[in-house]
């Protein structure tokens, strides 16, 4: 008898089936609820509840009470191929990747849309498991939410400091505003902590760096939010 007729290995053959059919079906479900009903929480924000004296701010705010200074702030400091690509930016994976064989500090790749979906639905650390199950769901959310959904999401649960998510909670707590109402330069700021939101600081020489390079591409380079055309 050969080994694949073994009925034992026939059962865990249709298992495996059935169970990778839940989880393409489940997940499917799960984004495309999403494309409706904003995240209340995510892992992430999660495990900093007990980690900051306040506990964490958070408040959503729709799309369209997001300036675009700030919608285009993170495009220029993290994605800047954001509305051309399919969520993978293979140049930009194929330029860190050059970097990183070179040696010194690691640069990574991860778009606005890979981001978005490491923080909506998966957890904190470094695993081929949870790399291939980002690869899944970004796929997903480009499929079924579109680029300014996955915008919108991104800029409520982005990390943005000590205790806070979202753009919202950040233009209140640095700049006594909304989302709203943050200027160019403001948004460059916000957009310029984001690599390191706990410990760089809004007023950080790390974070000033970044944003003048920023603000250099919201003014100079035309990148545009063509998903708003």
């Amino acid at each position: 008898m050969g080994l694949f007729s073994n009925p034992i290995v026939s059962r865990l053959k249709r298992l495996i089936f059935r169970l990778l059919i839940g989880f393409i079906v489940l997940s499917f479900l799960w984004v495309l609820a999403l494309k409706w009903i904003n995240p209340t929480t995510t892992l992430l924000m999660k495990s900093r509840e007990g980690k900051t004296q306040d506990g964490i701010v958070k408040e959503w705010v729709p799309i369209t009470q997001i300036s675009r200074n700030m919608q285009l702030a993170v495009i220029c400091g993290e994605d800047q191929n954001y509305c051309q690509h399919s969520g993978f930016d293979f140049k930009a994976i194929k330029a860190a990747a050059e970097h990183n064989i070179k040696g010194g500090k690691k640069r990574g790749a991860s778009t606005i849309s890979q981001q978005t979906a490491k923080n909506v639905f998966l957890w904190e650390g470094r695993s081929w498991i949870r790399k291939g199950l980002e690869v899944w769901f970004t796929a997903l959310i480009e499929l079924v939410w579109g680029k300014e959904r996955i915008m919108e999401v991104y800029l409520n649960v982005i990390e943005t400091g000590d205790g806070l998510f979202g753009v919202e909670a950040a233009a209140k707590s640095y700049y006594r505003t909304t989302a709203a109402k943050l200027n160019a330069g403001q948004a460059a700021r916000i957009a310029g902590l984001l690599p390191c939101p706990q410990t760089c600081g809004l007023y950080s020489a790390f974070t000033a760096q970044r944003a003048n390079i920023i603000y250099y591409a919201m003014t100079r380079y035309g990148i545009q939010l063509e998903y708003l055309k």
